[in-house]
């Protein structure tokens, strides 16, 4: 198949690209390539991508509206993987308007070219972040999702609402994939494993935040890919038991799916540091502080619609997963 990634330079869109164009699809890979962090990393990975066959990569934000309209014209993509977000919960605290050009005017841009382009699939990253003030563990599909405490989570649930309604007036089947904090090779510098890891060597402490009373459903980047190949295979369907008298917010009688992907392991955030520090066979120095705003104390995933879907859910275990990051980092930038 011919599949439109957006986010290729990313974390997951690379991990992602590569996996397609492994298996014979060609992937035409798009990328803003922003300063949000680090873009020597982006540009690394890009080039891990520019030596494959069947990979072809245009440099766009997916915010501006002629250029991504002209792109699907072009390209005429099958199936469509959002990746492309304005990421972090903590960024968008102080910069609000960049959630709102990326991950609300680009996902439209995105919607509209699949609308107007036979795309046959469009599978789309949403977020852990939407279950926003819940507590009640684990979190399900199944849940009232009014309560975001965070721009970036209130983004990703007006995704969905937003894939919602082109489903439902366009018959454009959409799944969106709420992600459980993924971590791994190759992973975002802003996230905790790579701040860590990046601190630890260099002999400086962590900040450890809830005093380090966090639990997280911590999920290897490969089992991501491997359920975001496989949701993409199996195109999204209207649900023949969507009952609008008591409407399941994970399904639609419109071509609409929403699961959760996250390691159904929720683990509490001295554990993870108990593995990096194993990993690495360095002791960390620790700096407990507050909760930070827009942050939750703790989250949990329940995959089991994502298991009766596609027959997958994530297993890597935290210590195989963190030794395979350190592993990479040190390879990486020993260079």
């Amino acid at each position: 198949m011919k599949i439109l990634l957006t986010g290729a330079a990313g974390f997951i869109g690379m991990h992602t690209a590569l996996r397609l164009l492994a298996r014979g699809d060609t992937v035409v890979g798009v990328d803003n390539l922003n300063d949000y962090y680090d873009v020597t990393l982006k540009e690394a990975r890009l080039a891990r991508l520019s030596s494959q066959r069947n990979f072809s990569f245009q440099r766009l934000d997916v915010a501006d509206n002629a250029a991504m309209a002209a792109l699907f014209a072009a390209e005429r993509p099958q199936r469509v993987i959002h990746l492309a977000a304005q990421a972090g919960v903590r960024y968008s605290l102080t910069n609000p308007h960049a959630y709102v050009e990326s991950n609300l005017q680009g996902f439209m841009n995105i919607l509209e070219g699949c609308r107007h382009n036979g795309v046959a699939h469009l599978v789309y990253a949403s977020s852990s972040s939407v279950y926003g003030g819940n507590t009640a563990l684990p979190f399900d599909e199944h849940q009232n999702l009014d309560h975001p405490i965070s721009m970036y989570a209130a983004t990703k649930k007006a995704n969905e609402l937003m894939a919602h309604t082109y489903s439902h007036l366009f018959g454009l089947p959409t799944t969106g994939l709420r992600f459980f904090t993924v971590y791994g090779p190759w992973g975002r510098p802003d996230m905790a494993l790579f701040l860590f890891t990046h601190a630890i060597l260099a002999g400086k402490a962590i900040d450890v935040f809830n005093n380090g009373e966090m639990v997280r459903d911590f999920t290897y980047v490969d089992d991501i890919v491997e359920g975001v190949i496989r949701v993409t295979d199996k195109i999204a369907t209207p649900d023949p038991a969507f009952d609008p008298a008591h409407p399941d917010p994970a399904t639609s009688s419109a071509p609409y799916r929403v699961f959760n992907i996250g390691n159904n392991r929720p683990t509490p955030l001295l554990d993870y540091i108990g593995a990096l520090e194993q990993a690495l066979g360095i002791t960390a120095q620790k700096n407990f502080l507050p909760m930070q705003p827009g942050d939750v104390p703790a989250t949990a995933a329940n995959t089991d619609a994502l298991d009766a879907w596609i027959g997958f859910k994530p297993d890597t275990a935290v210590t195989a997963g963190v030794a395979r990051f350190v592993e990479w980092y040190r390879g990486y930038y020993a260079k």
